[in-house]
């Protein structure tokens, strides 16, 4: 098994994460329920659909599980993929587990299958929300390849709390649709470095927009999780409020910046430029005394 969580498969990850040997599968590959849209158009199937999703421990406590493998057409979700993310949700809302975690691999919705990835989606935010209310946690990994972006990025920052490593990215636009979209003066999406500063771990750390920020290792993402497993979470609709709040102050804060090194000088680090090279040790010293409260 692979020690790197960005170079793992989805199976891999979370093998690594939960219990050895407590993982039962939901809808397996076995089972063979593809996309009955992606064959039509040519395009591969996979009879998981780029998705695992079943039941296992996390330091002997049952938890729901859901991976997303970003090497099959970026993670993306279709209708399948998204079916199965609901059932598992819904399956939280009558078994109460300990917590459902996500592991995050995915570009959002796939464009093959566009309006039923957007419901999806859609019913996703409202299922996981609801469940929250219904004293479920949602705790997300963010690590893989394929980072965590567009419809997915919003289901991420639905949850109780975020695992992440700087490999990771989060963001609602990835860097090829902004390009598209802006054009490249607007953001160039080859320029890898500016792609980890704007969406990577570290960014997101002094946001106060993830919880805790590892090394690339299965070994950390789990002992995170663990972690994160009791930790408190409001859904109170004061709570929301003040997030909007907090989003205005932001915008006002910082909307004149033009990268990420500018936002890491007001929020108060002494040497913003060389954040991208401190090892995650020195990182989190010069970051938890000014990151923004999570």
């Amino acid at each position: 098994m692979a020690d790197s969580y960005f170079e793992a498969s989805a199976r891999e990850r979370l093998l690594g994460v939960v219990d050895a040997g407590s993982f039962r599968e939901f809808v397996p590959p076995a089972a063979r329920i593809s996309s009955p849209h992606l064959a039509q158009l040519d395009q591969p199937v996979a009879f998981d659909d780029g998705v695992a999703v079943g039941r296992a421990t996390l330091a002997g406590r049952p938890v729901l599980v859901a991976a997303q493998e970003g090497g099959f057409l970026g993670g993306a979700i279709g209708e399948v993929h998204g079916a199965k993310l609901l059932g598992l949700i819904e399956r939280a809302r009558s078994e109460k587990p300990a917590a459902v975690l996500f592991l995050f691999d995915s570009g959002g919705v796939r464009l093959h299958e566009a309006n039923a990835g957007l419901i999806a989606v859609s019913e996703l935010i409202r299922a996981v929300l609801a469940a929250r209310r219904d004293g479920i946690r949602f705790v997300g990994l963010i690590g893989g390849a394929g980072g965590c972006f567009g419809g997915t990025g919003l289901i991420a920052r639905c949850c109780d709390a975020l695992v992440m490593s700087e490999e990771g990215r989060l963001a609602m636009s990835g860097p090829e649709v902004i390009e598209t979209a802006r054009g490249v003066e607007e953001f160039d999406s080859r320029d890898r470095a500016l792609v980890w500063r704007v969406t990577g771990g570290k960014h997101r750390y002094l946001l106060g927009e993830v919880d805790r920020l590892v090394d690339d290792e299965v070994a950390q993402f789990r002992a995170a999780a663990i972690d994160l497993l009791d930790a408190e979470a409001e859904l109170t609709l004061a709570a929301v409020e003040r997030e909007h709040a907090m989003l205005a102050a932001r915008w006002q804060r910082f909307a004149d910046c033009d990268d990420a090194p500018e936002i890491w000088r007001r929020l108060g680090v002494a040497d913003p430029q060389a954040v991208p090279l401190l090892p995650l040790d020195q990182f989190l010293a010069v970051a938890d005394g000014c990151r923004s409260p999570s």
